[in-house]
């Protein structure tokens, strides 16, 4: 998918979850952009033969075996999109998090609230 695909996907999935901020919006661009490079990096690795491991010869001349460059990448850019997708409430742990912060946030309001009313005597 195209960065501009991931984006009204994100977009729509953090909507659904409820976790969705108006000041989201960097943070979704960048996720985007990580998951469109990793889509772009697995149709390589499967372009070049879905290979694990790959030969690969040094400067030296030495030839010596490692995991597909490709492949690194897509781990790399994976673990990347994870933290994001965290901090966006998409996974169970962030979602927890950005819920239980909503609700503590709601709870203070509520204390603050009923501590002027008492100050002021309004209430």
């Amino acid at each position: 998918m195209t960065a501009a695909e991931w984006k009204k996907r994100i977009t729509r999935d953090v909507k659904a979850a409820g976790t969705y901020q108006k000041y989201f919006g960097s943070v979704i661009d960048t996720l985007s952009a990580i998951l469109a490079r990793r889509d772009d990096a697995e149709a390589l690795f499967i372009a070049s033969g879905g290979k694990i491991l790959v030969k690969h010869t040094n400067k030296g001349g030495a030839t010596n075996i490692e995991q597909n460059p490709a492949l690194r990448l897509i781990n790399d850019l994976n673990r990347d999109a994870l933290a994001y997708w965290r901090d966006l409430g998409l996974t169970p742990a962030g979602y927890k998090r950005l819920n239980l912060e909503a609700a503590q946030a709601k709870s203070n309001d509520g204390f603050e609230k009923i501590l002027s009313q008492l100050i002021t005597g309004n209430g």
